[in-house]
């Protein structure tokens, strides 16, 4: 099941780009990032009271609020940076950039998480980031 979650998010966050790249021509980047935030929050909170999980929010111990405040506040820095990259520059060079939040993402895994580092993820990383170069270049 989570395989198909992630690659329906890999789906989405394309069409995201695509959509983004031409929704955002004639709009400032910031404003723009605020219209989508606020889509994304209607629909969130949508789908906690569609699924009855509203009562849950009792339960969340300072520590998961902590680190869910820290988690939107990135989340918020990346699609400011993201609006304006996007902007300014063309989507086929942004968005692979942007995807090698998936190289960091591992090594930050490796260090904070302590996951298990394997000959495999080291050589997707390069890949990955080999696969960066070539497509900005």
């Amino acid at each position: 099941m989570w395989f198909w979650l992630a690659l329906g998010s890999a789906v989405f966050a394309a069409l995201t780009s695509i959509l983004a790249k031409v929704g955002i021509e004639g709009v400032a980047s910031n404003l723009a990032t605020a219209i989508r935030t606020m889509v994304v929050v209607v629909m969130a909170w949508g789908m906690v009271f569609v699924t009855h999980q509203q009562s849950g929010i009792r339960s969340i111990s300072q520590k998961s609020w902590i680190f869910l405040i820290l988690s939107g506040l990135a989340t918020g820095a990346s699609w400011l940076c993201y609006y304006k990259a996007l902007q300014v520059g063309e989507a086929s060079k942004v968005v692979p950039i942007d995807k090698l939040s998936v190289v960091i993402t591992l090594v930050l895994a490796f260090v904070f998480l302590h996951e298990e580092v394997t000959a495999k993820s080291i050589a997707g990383c390069i890949l990955i980031g080999a696969g960066t170069v070539m497509m900005v270049l």
